[in-house]
């Protein structure tokens, strides 16, 4: 599939076409790399603390998750 480079401001971008989007899995954020040459287009794998809320799950049942310092007098 062949596209045209479009002018952003200072920058150049490509429009992607919506069943293109969908295959690939692309979300609002991307992940871009240069692969031999090649500009390739990722789709962003896992979020900023994913996982955080199993884990924080899993220190409660274990009882971990209690304050290590005393309570600062208020």
């Amino acid at each position: 599939m062949k596209a045209k480079l479009v002018r952003i401001g200072n920058s150049r971008g490509v429009r992607l076409p919506r069943a293109l989007i969908r295959q690939c899995g692309l979300g609002e954020a991307v992940d871009l790399a240069v692969e031999r040459g090649a500009v390739v287009i990722r789709p962003v794998k896992g979020v900023t603390r994913e996982g955080w809320n199993d884990a924080l799950a899993d220190m409660a049942r274990r009882g971990d998750d209690r304050l290590l310092d005393p309570e600062a007098p208020v």
